[in-house]
């Protein structure tokens, strides 16, 4: 990516999070970062294109910084609670890469291009799938039957997005401190089924 796009993207993006999509206009993008009008029609044929880069350029960032999180904590049950370490750290603040915390970029973005079939839609439905499957190559380390994987995987998905929306919509900055407890209650439960 050249340095100006990687510039025009950078920038779409701190204003696109902090502010909504469309609540944020070529020129305010312009303008922050001091690339011209026809440097960014050089490199997109217009905003959503220009989106469409930002979604890449975050799910990316957000994949490498979870899985680098995750892949530091010991096979078993400290998986489990490695993400939801990772995800305190982000509602805090202790991120940088991150930003300070406006929510969930994704799910910001898909609800203002709610239909299903709209390609930035897509893209959100992309990273969740994608951040899903990490989780599950962290879940697979743990000793349960391959149904307790699907299972306990979707439960930890419904757990993250729980502690991801109450920590941004209602401010709550400890709910991935309460996902994880909750989480590792149901590791436990499934363990003591078995035994």
């Amino acid at each position: 990516m050249s340095d100006k796009r990687l510039q025009l993207v950078i920038t779409a993006f701190k204003l696109f999070y902090s502010k909504g999509v469309h609540a944020v206009g070529i020129n305010e993008i312009l303008s922050e970062s001091g690339v011209a009008k026809k440097t960014l029609y050089h490199h997109f044929s217009g905003k959503e294109e220009l989106v469409s880069a930002v979604l890449e350029f975050r799910d990316q960032r957000f994949h490498n910084w979870l899985k680098s999180r995750l892949d530091q904590a010991t096979p078993g049950p400290d998986k489990v609670g490695g993400l939801f370490d990772a995800l305190d750290d982000w509602f805090n603040d202790r991120v940088d890469e991150l930003l300070p915390f406006h929510g969930c970029f994704f799910i910001n973005v898909s609800a203002e291009f709610s239909e299903p079939n709209n390609l930035l839609h897509q893209l959100c439905c992309r990273h969740k799938e994608r951040v899903a499957q990490l989780i599950r190559t962290q879940v697979e380390t743990l000793d349960l039957e391959p149904v307790e994987v699907n299972a306990f995987t979707n439960a930890l998905c419904l757990l993250k997005e729980g502690a991801v929306s109450l920590a941004h919509v209602q401010g709550d900055r400890l709910a991935a401190i309460k996902a994880k407890a909750t989480a590792l209650q149901l590791l436990q439960g499934n363990k003591s089924v078995r035994s």
